[in-house]
Order: C-alpha cells, then structure tokens, then sequence
C-alpha cells in the first residue's frame, strides 16, 4: 500500500490540537467538580446535576454540529473558531468567585449558590464550545485527512493524548493549593488562554480536510440515521455493544465525579498524585498491549479479564483505606475501565457499517457520554445522600465522600456482566450463521 504524503504540519497539528483539547477537558471532567465542592460547598445532588447537564449539552452539541459540518462540508471554521471560543469560556470560569458576586449582585444572600449554578450554566457553554471544535469536527477532520495507511499511526497517537492530559493536568495542578480561589483563577487563565492561542494558530496551521458531501444529504436525515428502527434491526450487534458500553460507563460514573474529593477530602491525601499519576501511567501501558487480546482473540476473551479487574478494584477500594492497597485498587480500576474503554470502543467501530461514521457519532455519543452522564452521577449522589459532613471556615457544610461509590459501581458492573452473557449468546449465533467474522 502506497503511504500518503501528509501536509507538513499534519502531525505537530494533530498532536497540539488533541492534546489541548484533551486537557481542557480532564479540567471540565475531573476538577469542575472539586471547583464548585471547594469554592462553594456544593452538595453531591448539584455536582451529579452538573455532570448530568455537561453530558446532555455535549450529546446535543456533537449530534448538531457534527451533522452541521457534514452538510456544510467544512471542518476548519468549526475547529479554529470553536477552540477559540472554547478558550474564553475557560478564562471566564476565572471570574466566577464569591468576592466577585458579591460586588457585582450585592443584593445577593447567599453567593455560594450562585457561583454553584454560574458554574453550571458556564459548564454546558464551555461544553457546548468544547464539543463543536473537539468532539465533532476536529474527529471528523482527523477520519477525512487520513488513509488506510496511516490511520493506526494517527488513532495512536490520538489515544494516548488524554493519558498525557491527565498526567499533564494532575502534574501542573501539584503546585496549587486548590482550597483558595487565586489558586483557581490562575489554573482558569492558564487553561482558557492556552486553548485560545491553539485556536488562533489553527488559522494558520490547520489545512481543511476534504469531506465528501454526499447527494441528498439531509442534516435531520443524518441527525436521526442511527435511531431508526431498521438500522437497528440490521445491526443488532452494534446496539448491543452500546447498550453495553453504557452500562459500563454508568459503573465508572457513579464514582469518577467524586474520586478526587473521595482522595483528598475522605482519605486526607493532600498529594494524590501520588496515587493518581502512576496508576495511569502503568494502565496506559496494560492497555496499550492489551488491544492486541481484542485483535487475536476476539471480544468476548477481552472484555471478560477487564470487567473481573474493574471489579477486584472496586472491592479493595471498598473494603480498605490503607495507602498501598487504596493504590492497588486504584491501580486495577483504572486497567479495568481503560482496557474496557478500549475493547468495547473497537467492538463498536468494527460493528459501524462502512461509509456511515459520521452518522452514527451522535448514537455512540448517546451510549459513551449522555446514558452514563444521566444515571452514573445520581447513583452517585444516592448513596452519599446520608453522608457524613464536615463544617468550613465560613459556617457552610461540605459532604465527605464515602467508600459506598464503589460498592453502587460495583453493583452496576455486576449488572453489565449479567447483560454481557446476552451480547455473548448473540455473538455465538451470529458466528455460528456465518454473520460474524
């Protein structure tokens, strides 16, 4: 096969543009939460409210906007101008601190519960802005601007970017103390103008992608392609594996908004990277070899392994608080929910059928960000409805995260296990039929 000869700047481009982006959001998906918890002593229902809010505006923005520059048929006005966007709605998060409502809404009683719901409201605007440039367009741009041979280069490159932006983020964020509000405005401005910046060089760097607009093509058609009952029909596999992929995510839902505060708050670990950063350093690892289990052996023999780690690790970050083992759980956790992530995610991509990824992107939206999104974080806020509290400085009170995350994620991973032996009997068949290869 002959390689194509990509522009010059393709791959510095795909490498700043990915993992920007993925940092931006490691700071929505991981920090947001210990933002308002720490700034404005918000409950576990409002921080399960923001997640849920975040996950419907990115279904919504990816389903629209991704179907908007199909038909348009132009990715880099999306991609430059939405990064850009993307990073003054991070820099405005750097305003929305008590001392600040206080000046501006000096009427206001209780500041606490307007910087909860600012934040909220600014969370889906930043998702919205996120989720056009990233989600939709800079993925479609990367499908389009790749052939045959250098689509595996490009995908791992592409993959390894939010390992990188966790470990990134968790590394800068060291130096801050997170319990003051300077702390915060500096990691805002630093984020928001980074991501501005990348935008504006996209202008110059980014070279548009040559997306085939094809004849009667339908914004609402491509919108709704994914949801009509006989695509299902034909597809069933594919549906399956979704479905199962939510209910996987709902397992890691249930407990990833509170993981942070659960580390710092519940077991005292002021530095959590400690337990944080090797746990997935050594998971990107497992993982990255792990994808060969899928390629040999197939789905079932893959997934089976990392649901049975998943599992191991939330039983040891259950039962124990000691620091070792919290890092072992830790550590079989995140192998079992990247390894996860990576087997069902190659499951539904070689179930897509050909020429229709672009419309089946807000369906794989639905089952990987908006289901989890809807049902992880209010299991979560459930069982920590009678948690313990601890008094702050200023006379508000903040919950502290217990253990009983785990044992719900545990539960539901259980649940997927259940619906797994399903997916396996439809897999038998349709390999016994000749339908699966």
């Amino acid at each position: 096969m002959n390689k194509k000869k990509y522009p010059k700047h393709f791959w510095p481009v795909l490498v700043v543009l990915s993992l920007i982006g993925q940092i931006a959001w490691v700071v929505e998906n991981m920090y947001f939460n210990v933002f308002i918890y720490k700034m404005f002593s918000a409950s576990a229902e409002a921080i399960s409210l923001m997640v849920t809010a975040s996950a419907v505006a990115a279904t919504l923005t990816t389903v629209i906007i991704g179907a908007l520059s199909d038909k348009i048929g132009k990715r880099k006005l999306f991609i430059c101008g939405g990064y850009i966007l993307w990073g003054i709605s991070i820099i405005s998060f750097a305003f929305i601190r008590t001392d600040v409502i206080n000046q501006l809404f000096p009427a206001v009683v209780n500041a606490a519960s307007v910087g909860i719901s600012l934040t909220i409201i600014m969370d889906c605007v930043m998702t919205f802005f996120g989720s056009s440039a990233n989600d939709a367009c800079f993925n479609a741009w990367l499908t389009e601007s790749v052939d045959n041979s250098g689509r595996g280069a490009a995908e791992g490159v592409n993959a390894m970017m939010p390992l990188l932006a966790i470990i990134a983020v968790f590394g800068g964020f060291m130096g801050f103390d997170l319990n003051k509000a300077e702390s915060w405005t500096k990691i805002y401005l630093i984020i928001g103008i980074s991501v501005l910046i990348i935008g504006i060089l996209g202008i110059f760097f980014v070279q548009e992608s040559v997306a085939k607009i094809p004849e009667n093509n339908s914004l609402f058609g491509n919108i709704l392609y994914g949801f009509r009952p006989t695509v299902v029909k034909e597809n069933r596999l594919l549906y399956i594996t979704l479905v199962a992929f939510a209910i996987f995510g709902i397992s890691i839902q249930v407990f990833m908004p509170y993981l942070i505060l659960y580390y710092n708050v519940t077991l005292n670990l002021e530095n959590y990277v400690i337990i944080m950063a090797p746990a997935i350093i050594v998971a990107a690892i497992v993982t990255a070899f792990y994808g060969r289990v899928f390629d040999n052996y197939g789905f079932i023999v893959a997934i089976i392994p990392t649901v049975a780690v998943l599992c191991l690790g939330y039983i040891i970050l259950y039962f124990f608080k000691s620091i070792p083992l919290v890092f072992i759980g830790s550590l079989l956790m995140m192998c079992g929910y990247l390894c996860g992530s990576a087997v069902f995610g190659a499951m539904i991509r070689e179930h897509i059928p050909d020429n229709k990824a672009g419309m089946f992107q807000g369906l794989r939206i639905v089952g990987q960000v908006l289901i989890p999104g809807l049902f992880g974080p209010s299991v979560g806020a459930y069982v920590l409805r009678n948690a313990l509290t601890v008094t702050n400085d200023d006379g508000t009170a903040s919950f502290i995260p217990n253990a009983n995350i785990f044992l719900a994620a545990l539960v539901v991973a259980v649940i997927l296990a259940l619906f797994l032996t399903l997916e396996f009997y439809v897999i038998r068949r349709e390999k016994n039929n000749g339908e699966v290869q």
